[in-house]
């Protein structure tokens, strides 16, 4: 894990996103194991993907603060 000064917040932003990112990752491979077993627990599974949403919209909220709209 990257240590980030606490006075940069782009930097603090990205070192989020990417932690973010590697947690959604990681919950797609245990989803997808999961759904693979025979007797897979379906509570669990739909847990984890309310997390992976969760995930998603807040990478996409530090997306958007990373990249703000330009209009053209």
């Amino acid at each position: 894990m990257e240590l980030v000064q606490d006075d940069d917040p782009l930097a603090n932003m990205r070192a989020e996103l990417g932690r973010l990112g590697q947690e959604h990752r990681d919950l797609d491979a245990a989803i997808e194991a999961l759904e693979r077993m025979a007797a897979g627990d379906q509570l669990q599974v739909q847990r984890l993907k309310k997390r992976k949403l969760i995930l998603r919209d807040r990478m996409t909220y530090l997306e958007d603060q990373l990249m703000p709209d330009i209009i053209a």
